[in-house]
This record gives structure tokens, sequence and C-alpha cells, in this order.
């Protein structure tokens, strides 16, 4: 669910911030192959879900453009974004999901030319049911944390913390549900102080083939400078296999609907490629 949006204000990165549709494996995967694998098509379907039980390496390239006073600057972030499952029990699931951002701007400060780095890492942690309920949610509830690991250009300096939760419906070909958080700051050497709320609405079509076409928005609100950064894209995504290795290549274009001070504006494009290691 859930690409990384880093306001020229040095404020936080959240997530989606990686794609709803990119990011992990649905719980009740259905009918196994003899070797006790999943199909493409049922992996396809199940990597809708952000709180599944599928360890997967993301790796996801986002660029943007219109960005800084002149809207001469542009990025390009790569989200290394790590999903790792623990079984706590029976009957219920962690879920760990971590976004790293490397990060690559040009022009984006006024006669600042090129800068490159690390942004803050942001980890969120998700208990989850290990099954869908009654009628059919699957959902998951945890705490987020910010990390102040960027350099200068790229972080906020501060540490925070705050909730994370998301829900999420599957019928028939269908997936549709929402991930949220907010951070708080609490503490570090930055100015400026963080809250920030997180919204990402997805909704998902699968097909036999292994093919996924998704629609989400990944709409941030920062309370400190009271401003919206609100892409929505649209990605299309398969499952294949390369060599023993399977993987989920997606790509897509996507456009700000609401854009903070300095940030980007217009069209934007995400890549992403996943290694899929399922149980």
């Amino acid at each position: 669910m859930p690409c990384t949006f880093l306001p020229f204000r040095r404020q936080l990165v959240t997530p989606a911030k990686c794609g709803a549709a990119l990011c992990a494996l649905a719980l009740g995967a259905g009918q196994a192959h003899a070797q006790g694998e999943p199909s493409t098509a049922e992996l396809a379907k199940q990597l809708t879900n952000p709180v599944a039980a599928l360890i997967q390496v993301p790796a996801q390239v986002n660029y943007d453009s219109n960005m800084g006073p002149q809207r001469e600057g542009s990025r390009t972030t790569v989200n290394l974004q790590p999903v790792v499952p623990i079984s706590l029990n029976s009957e219920w699931n962690l879920i760990s999901r971590t976004i790293i951002p490397l990060i690559d701007q040009h022009d984006v400060t006024p006669n600042a030319g090129h800068q490159s780095g690390v942004g803050d890492v942001l980890q969120s942690l998700f208990f989850s049911p290990a099954k869908p309920t009654d009628s059919g949610w699957i959902w998951g509830i945890g705490p987020v944390f910010l990390l102040p690991t960027g350099n200068s250009e790229f972080s906020a300096d501060k540490w925070g913390l705050g909730p994370t939760g998301v829900a999420l419906r599957q019928d028939g070909p269908w997936t549709y549900g929402m991930l949220a958080n907010h951070v708080w700051s609490t503490g570090g050497s930055g100015v400026n102080d963080v809250s920030s709320t997180f919204l990402q609405p997805f909704l998902s079509y699968t097909t036999h083939t292994a093919w996924s076409f998704t629609t989400q928005m990944e709409a941030t609100y920062d309370w400190e400078h009271k401003q919206w950064s609100a892409p929505a894209g649209f990605l299309v995504g398969k499952v294949t296999k390369i060599g023993g290795q399977l993987i989920n290549i997606t790509a897509g274009p996507r456009y700000y609907l609401a854009h903070a001070d300095n940030g980007p504006q217009g069209w934007g494009f995400r890549f992403q490629l996943s290694l899929l290691f399922p149980k």
C-alpha cells in the first residue's frame, strides 16, 4: 500500500508511500501448487494486502518534478521496503514493514544544484489476526516509528512515534481498503516539530493471469504547516518468475491533486520490483 514524499521543508517521510498493491502476501491463499507454492495468480491477488504473511523485498522507484520555489527541481526516490512477517501464535501475526528512502534531487533549492543521500527511516509494526473476520475483513494495528537516519538535506532531525492501522476486504477479484498512520515528533535536534497524518485508500482488480490493476491515493497532511500533499496513482502489476525467483513488477503514473509548498506538482511516475518469498 503502503511512495515516499519528502517536502522541501525537511519534513516527515511517510509511507506509501508504498503502494498497497505492492506490499505483501494476503491471508488465505487458496489452492497451492504440488510443491506447496502459491500460483502466480494467487500471489497477484494476495499482494493487495499490506499485512500478510510473506517475506518480500521491494525496491520502489518514484520520480517527481516541478519542485522548489521556481518549480525547476526534480527528485528520484528509491524506497527499500522489506516486509517481514512473524507468527506470534496460531491466531496472531506481527508484520514488520520498513521504508528506507534513498534520494537523488536536482535544482530543488535555487542555486543548490545536485544532492543525494538517505532519508529518515519509517518503521511500522502491525499486529494482525491470522484469519479474516467472519464478515471478511482483514485488519492490522500497531505503532509506527520515525527514525532520524537521514543526512541534513533529507531529514526532519526528529524522533517520532504514533499509531498505524489498515483495514481491507477481498471480494472475488476485487480488493479495497485503507492504510493510515499519524506521527508526532518526540525529540531530536530539528527546528520544526513533526505532526503528520497519512491516508492511503486503495482499490485493486486482479486477473486469473496474475495481472493487477490498482488505483490509490497517498495523501499526507502536515499539521504544522497546514498543507496537503495528495498524489493519486494508477498502477499495473504482474507476478512472474525469472529463473527460479518469484517477482512482482509494477509501474504506472501518478498526479498530484494537492501539493505542499515547494513539493512536487503535476505528473510523476513509479516503478517497483519486488522479490517474493512465499512459504
